[in-house]
C-alpha cells in the first residue's frame, strides 16, 4: 500500500542572487509532483517604459550581477536591429570576447561555489569518493574549492580591459563598442587567458592538455580517456564523473526532453549589418530546437515565442508574443498552487511547447546537422544523451563544464582576429522600429525585444534562461521544465532533501532581484508587491 503523500516547501533553494522556492509532493521516498516559484518581482520592463532607447544598455546589465555582459549584448543587438546599424568586425569580436570571458568566469564559480558543495553532503558518506570530495570541495576549506573560486575572477579581468569594469559595464553600444584596445591590452589579455588555462583548465579540471581533450568525440572516447591515465581519472572532471555515477546522479532529473538555444557569437564577417531574420545564418554556435523523443532538430525562430500567464501573477491575456505584452503585474499576489503562483511566465514555443534552456540544450543542438555547414558542430553530448538514456543531473552539469574548452578557443579567436587600426564604432542613425537581440548566457537562452516609437521605448521585454526553466504550469497543465525534472527524484531524508537542490542547481537556477517600481523624480511609489 502506498504511503501518504508528504508535502515539502523549500525556500530558498538557490545559492545565488534571487530566490527560487520549490514545493514537492513525496510518496514512498520519491517526488511525485512539483511546483517552482519565482517569488521576486523583476519589473525591468516597467522601469524602461518611455525611457530613452539606449536606457536598456545601462539598466539591463543590472538585471544580473553574473550575466551582465549577456544582457548588455542583447540590449545592444536589439537596438542594432531596430536602428538598422552597421557594426564593425572589431566590435563584433569585442562584444563576443566580453561575453566569453564572463561565461568562463562562471564555470569554476558555479562548479565549486554552488554545485560540488552538495557532494560533501552526509547522504554520500558511504561513497568511496566521499572523503576525497570533502577534501576537495568542502565550502571555504576544500583545497580545490579555494583554487576554483579564486581563479574564477581571472577571466573577467579581460572584460575590464574592454569595459573598464566588471560587472555592470555598458561598453557595447548600437554601432559598435566604446573601446579600442591597444596592443598592450591584447597582450595582457592573452597572458590572463593562458594563466587560466595552465593553472586551472589543464592542471586541475582536465588533467590533460586542451588538445587531448578536444580529441574526444563520443561517449566511448570519453570513457577511454577517463581510464587512460590517473591524471584523467583524478582530475576534477574525472572525480565529478566517477562520484556522480557512484551516487546515482545519472538516474534522475530528466525533464521534458525538448530543448532550445538561440545560438550565440555572431560571426565577425557575417553579421555586420544585423537583422532579426539574418541572425540564424550568422552565429558561430547555431540555434535550434531539439526534440529528444523524435531525435529531430530545427532552427529556433523568435516569432514562435509565447508567454503563458495562466499560472503567473500578471493580469493580461496568455499566449502572447513578447512584442504584444504589456507587463501588467497582479497587485495582490496570493499563492495558489492550483491557480497563480509565480512571477515567472510559462515560456513556450508555439509549435513545440515547453522547452528546456541551458548548456545541455546548447550541447545537444551542437550535435545536430541542421544550420549552416560552417557553424560549430560537436557530437559528444548528443551521443552521451542517447547512450545514457536522456538528460540527468549529471549530464546537465557535464554539458556546462564541457563547453569551457570551446569558450576558451573562441576567446583566443577574438584576440587573434582583432585589427587594431580598423574601426570599432560606426555612428548609427536613430529611428523608430522594432528590434530583437539574443544570446546564450552561461545558464541558457536570453533575449530582449524593444519597440521604439517617437524616440522612446514603447515596449521592452526580457525572457531570461531561468524564465524558460522555472516557469510555472502552462494553461494546459503542462509542468515547467524544472518542475518536470523533479519528478522521480529520490528523497533519502525529507528533513534535508538535498536531491531537490541537485536538480535545481543542475539548471543553475538564478532568479534576478526584485524591484519596486517608483518615480525617481517625485519619489512616488507606483506599486508594491509581496515578495515572501
Amino acid at each position: 500500500m502506498p504511503s501518504a503523500v508528504q508535502t515539502l516547501d523549500i525556500s530558498p533553494v538557490g545559492r545565488v542572487e534571487g530566490d527560487l522556492d520549490v514545493r514537492v509532493n513525496i510518496q514512498d521516498g520519491v517526488v511525485v509532483d512539483a511546483w517552482t516559484q519565482a517569488e521576486l518581482f523583476r519589473g525591468f520592463e516597467i522601469i524602461l517604459r518611455d525611457k530613452d532607447p539606449q536606457a536598456g544598455l545601462v539598466v539591463t546589465p543590472r538585471a544580473c550581477g553574473i550575466c551582465g555582459a549577456s544582457h548588455l549584448t542583447c540590449a545592444a543587438w536589439a537596438l542594432d536591429t531596430a536602428w538598422q546599424t552597421e557594426v564593425p568586425r572589431n566590435a563584433i569580436l569585442a562584444r563576443n570576447l566580453g561575453q566569453l570571458v564572463e561565461s568562463l568566469q562562471s564555470l569554476p564559480r558555479h562548479h565549486y561555489g554552488l554545485f560540488m558543495i552538495d557532494y560533501t553532503h552526509k547522504n554520500y558518506s558511504s561513497s568511496k569518493y566521499y572523503k576525497e570530495a570533502v577534501r576537495r570541495y568542502a565550502p571555504f576549506t576544500g583545497a580545490n574549492y579555494e583554487i576554483g573560486v579564486t581563479i574564477s575572477g581571472k577571466p573577467v579581468e579581460i572584460y575590464a580591459l574592454l569595459g573598464g569594469q566588471w560587472p555592470h559595464s555598458s561598453y557595447m553600444v548600437p554601432g559598435g563598442v566604446m573601446c579600442a584596445p591597444t596592443l598592450t591590452d591584447v597582450t595582457r589579455a592573452w597572458s590572463i587567458l593562458e594563466y587560466f588555462r595552465r593553472e586551472w583548465m589543464e592542471k586541475i579540471w582536465l588533467g590533460c592538455s586542451l588538445e587531448r581533450y578536444e580529441q574526444i568525440k563520443s561517449y566511448d572516447d570519453f570513457m577511454a580517456w577517463l581510464d587512460e591515465t590517473p591524471h584523467h581519472a583524478n582530475s576534477d572532471l574525472g572525480m565529478f564523473w566517477r562520484m556522480s555515477i557512484d551516487c546515482g546522479m545519472d538516474k534522475y532529473g530528466q525533464g521534458h526532453g525538448r530543448f532550445v538555444s538561440w545560438g550565440y557569437l555572431p560571426h565577425e564577417d557575417k553579421y555586420q549589418k544585423p537583422t532579426i531574420e539574418g541572425r540564424n545564418a550568422a552565429v558561430i554556435m547555431k540555434s535550434g530546437v531539439y526534440d529528444g523523443r523524435s531525435d529531430t532538430f530545427k532552427l529556433m525562430d523568435q516569432n514562435f515565442t509565447r508567454e503563458d500567464t495562466a499560472h503567473a501573477w500578471y493580469d493580461e491575456p496568455g499566449g502572447l508574443h513578447p512584442f504584444d505584452r504589456k507587463t501588467v503585474p497582479t497587485q495582490k499576489n496570493a499563492v495558489d498552487m492550483g491557480g497563480k503562483y509565480s512571477w515567472a511566465t510559462a515560456v513556450c514555443h508555439d509549435e513545440s511547447g515547453r522547452l528546456e534552456a541551458g548548456p545541455l540544450s546548447r550541447q545537444l543542438i551542437a550535435g545536430g546537422k541542421h544550420g549552416e555547414s560552417w557553424q560549430h558542430y560537436d557530437p559528444l553530448v548528443l551521443d552521451m544523451y542517447k547512450k545514457l538514456g536522456g538528460a540527468s543531473v549529471m549530464l546537465r552539469h557535464f554539458a556546462r563544464m564541457h563547453e569551457g574548452v570551446k569558450l576558451y578557443r573562441q576567446a583566443e579567436h577574438a584576440l587573434r582576429e582583432f585589427r587594431l587600426n580598423d574601426p570599432w564604432y560606426i555612428k548609427p542613425n536613430e529611428r523608430d522600429g522594432r528590434g530583437w537581440g539574443a544570446t546564450e548566457a552561461i545558464r541558457g537562452a536570453l533575449c530582449h525585444w524593444i519597440d521604439v516609437k517617437d524616440g522612446k521605448i514603447k515596449n521592452y521585454q526580457i525572457i531570461a534562461p531561468t524564465t524558460w526553466n522555472v516557469g510555472p504550469r502552462a494553461a494546459d497543465g503542462t509542468r515547467g521544465p524544472m518542475e518536470q525534472a523533479l519528478i522521480g527524484s529520490p528523497i533519502k531524508d525529507p528533513s534535508d532533501p538535498v536531491e531537490v537542490g541537485h536538480v535545481c542547481r543542475s539548471y543553475d537556477s538564478c532568479l534576478v532581484c526584485t524591484v519596486h517600481a517608483h518615480d525617481a523624480k517625485t519619489g512616488e511609489e507606483l506599486a508594491r508587491f509581496r515578495t515572501a
